[in-house]
């Protein structure tokens, strides 16, 4: 465990880095945004969020929330 994730209590939410550099939307097959702050992969193409429970991405559209406009500035 490392010192960033001891002090922010963020033990069993981390994503692995690599995975992240692989993940693609599973709806438009294009680049996702991590927001490490709401926990969610973030693709602007589909305009979805897919959450990230306990370390795991769930990239299934069932899953996802739509995008706000609030959304879209930020990512």
């Amino acid at each position: 465990m490392s010192e960033s994730e001891k002090a922010s209590g963020d033990t069993g939410n981390a994503v692995d880095p690599k995975l992240l550099e692989l993940l693609v939307c599973p709806l438009t097959k294009t680049r996702l945004v991590y927001d490490a702050k709401a926990r969610e992969l973030i693709s602007k193409a589909a305009g979805l969020a897919f959450p990230i429970r306990n370390g795991v991405p769930l990239m299934i559209e069932e899953a996802a929330r739509k995008l706000t406009d609030d959304d879209f500035r930020r990512a």
